[in-house]
């Protein structure tokens, strides 16, 4: 296996090893695989370099999160046995940040039990646009001093004003507005957010901005798409108002089966996406701005 280096290693899994080593590549970190193998039992072995330095970042995406947990929890304490000193976690898609709250008596409140999982087992936490409604930063999530919430909207911005003049940013609903003011402040855009009233998984009701569209180039703008069932949503009614197109720009392109198809049915020209998840979208890469905070983490440190 490929040995660490005084400099810091950069630890990843095959299925991520591109982005992974791009950013190893650019933040001047070794890159190491972590070699997985499955038992027929469903229990993972896994396997690091035999030697780390004491300044480790492990990448790990947390879509589809269950098992990555686990992957987690396994490699991080491994880590921790083969010298690691400082680890730094860098999941660009950060999992289970939606349930902030117990809705109903007996809910778990997922979001601060997985932060605490991964505080315990991290030193710093660097992540892009992590789903986060009732609170204001993401040291609240992950009680960490290093917990660090980069944001894809002013990279997304950029790409839409080489692709679209005069845009409208509008968001599938008002969650969406943190996302939508940082996009548009950037560019100098005119903003605003749908009210959505939601029955179920796949049943919302959507109410569009009083914000004047017609012949406008307008962009949705948010940080995932799952479902697709909003956006399609919003920009069927956007384009019974009159805009001229409607284009589609999220951090995260989680999209379910379908949901891709979903959302061009509905009129969507184009769909733009940053390469958090691994998609046909991605459009903009998060490589230099995560290479660049994992130098501003490690200025200094020995």
């Amino acid at each position: 296996m490929n040995q660490g280096t005084g400099q810091g290693v950069l630890l990843c899994f095959d299925d991520e090893e591109g982005i992974a080593r791009a950013t190893a590549g650019a933040a001047g970190l070794a890159l190491a695989l972590i070699e997985r193998h499955r038992f027929p039992d469903g229990e993972w072995r896994l396997r690091l370099p035999d030697a780390l330095p004491e300044r480790v970042v492990i990448w790990r995406s947390l879509h589809q999160p269950n098992e990555k947990l686990v992957e987690l929890l396994i490699a991080a304490r491994a880590a921790r046995e083969l010298g690691a000193v400082h680890l730094t976690l860098v999941a660009p898609y950060l999992a289970y940040m939606r349930q902030d709250m117990a809705f109903h008596p007996g809910e778990a409140v997922s979001q601060r039990i997985v932060g605490g999982f991964l505080a315990d087992l991290f030193d710093a936490v660097i992540t892009v646009d992590p789903h986060l409604h009732r609170i204001a930063t993401l040291d609240e999530a992950i009680p960490l001093k290093d917990a660090i919430a980069l944001s894809g909207a002013p990279l997304l911005a950029e790409h839409v004003a080489s692709q679209r003049r005069d845009v409208l940013l509008i968001g599938p609903d008002e969650e969406a507005l943190q996302w939508v003011a940082l996009a548009a402040q950037t560019q100098g855009w005119d903003h605003a957010v749908c009210h959505k009233t939601r029955h179920g998984d796949q049943e919302v009701d959507i109410e569009l901005p009083e914000l004047p569209v017609a012949g406008r180039a307008v962009v949705l703008i948010d940080d995932v798409a799952s479902s697709g069932q909003t956006l399609a949503r919003a920009a069927a009614m956007l384009l019974a108002a009159g805009a001229a197109s409607v284009d589609v720009a999220v951090t995260h392109a989680l999209f379910a089966p379908g949901s891709v198809q979903r959302v061009r049915s509905a009129g969507v020209r184009e769909i733009w996406s940053t390469d958090c998840i691994a998609h046909a979208s991605n459009a903009v890469s998060i490589v230099p701005v995560v290479a660049g905070t994992l130098g501003a983490l490690y200025a200094g440190k020995p």
